[in-house]
């Protein structure tokens, strides 16, 4: 017969990670504790299999000339560093940017996965890194990151504010989307300012949610992305913040388990608010200060100056 494993009770979990694991709180280089935490969400966008009139926007899966080049095996210290690139003589050199994607370079064709109808919602999508698109069949597809095109992410909302077009208060994600809706003819021009590019897989039917770096589905509301350079994948985190657009305390035990493009420092995370409009609202507006700490197993405690 088969033995039924239950479910630790909330006070047994509770103890356990006290026993166990010793928190340790993340600092900037500088020895400041305030660092920032952004949100994302899955969303859903309206597309097809086949382009047309109205769905014009290809989403890609990988090309098949991006290469990644990992160096590690000969350079230790470069773990957890990969270049992407492409071939061009004898060289390897950067793969194409947004702006030449956009107009046909890279083997792409033939690498599309649906067409989508709106260019800014595709580029949300990217940076979100997952999402569902509703097909004009009536089916809805998942998707998921695959790989990017090596290029760094630059902010268009702040090139908004940058530039005027945008005050910082509604640099948002729901703000920008507004001013594409005003602004059609500037669209292409401002997305190509970012130069970074992410390319997609289609997740097989049933997938229980978006997966994140780890490959396993994240759970809305309880996992966070986070800079691996400084906080292990898999680890439990605590972070202390507050609600989007709110001085109500967020301070909340979470499991890092994604990382993201923008996502750079030992104070930095992306909390995951899970999907529909509910969170993408919260996701949009969320961009506030930051307390975290890292969980690690006792064993892994830090050797202090006592002798």
């Amino acid at each position: 017969m088969a033995e039924t494993i239950n479910s630790p009770d909330r006070d047994t979990a509770r103890r356990f990670f006290e026993f166990n694991l010793t928190p340790f709180q993340l600092v900037q280089a500088d020895g400041s504790e305030d660092g920032l935490i952004t949100g994302y969400y899955e969303p859903l966008l309206r597309g097809s299999r086949k382009p047309s009139t109205r769905f014009r926007h290809p989403l890609y899966g990988l090309p098949d000339d991006l290469l990644v080049v990992d160096l590690t095996g000969v350079y230790p210290e470069l773990k957890g560093m990969r270049l992407r690139g492409r071939i061009e003589g004898r060289r390897i050199v950067p793969y194409y940017d947004r702006a030449q994607i956009e107009q046909g370079r890279g083997a792409l064709g033939g690498r599309e996965i649906v067409w989508v109808d709106d260019a800014i919602e595709l580029f949300f999508l990217q940076i979100q890194g997952s999402g569902r698109i509703a097909l004009d069949s009536g089916e809805t597809v998942r998707v998921g990151y695959a790989d990017q095109n090596g290029h760094p992410y630059r902010s268009i909302g702040r090139l908004l504010v940058e530039r005027g077009e945008l005050p910082l208060e509604r640099a948002s994600m729901q703000g920008i989307k507004a001013w594409a809706r005003a602004n059609p003819g500037k669209v292409a021009d401002l997305l190509n300012q970012n130069a970074s590019y992410v390319f997609f897989r289609e997740l097989p039917a049933g997938t229980a949610g978006p997966p994140g770096a780890l490959g396993v589905p994240l759970t809305p509301r309880r996992s966070v992305a986070v800079d691996p350079g400084f906080v292990p994948l898999g680890a439990p985190v605590y972070i202390a913040t507050t609600w989007p657009l709110s001085s109500r305390p967020l301070n909340r035990f979470m499991l890092a388990q994604d990382t993201g493009g923008a996502i750079r420092g030992p104070v930095r995370a992306d909390f995951f608010w899970g999907f529909g409009n509910e969170a993408a609202r919260e996701a949009g507006r969320m961009k506030q200060p930051l307390r975290m700490w890292v969980l690690l197993p006792n064993a892994f405690r830090v050797p202090t100056d006592d002798r």
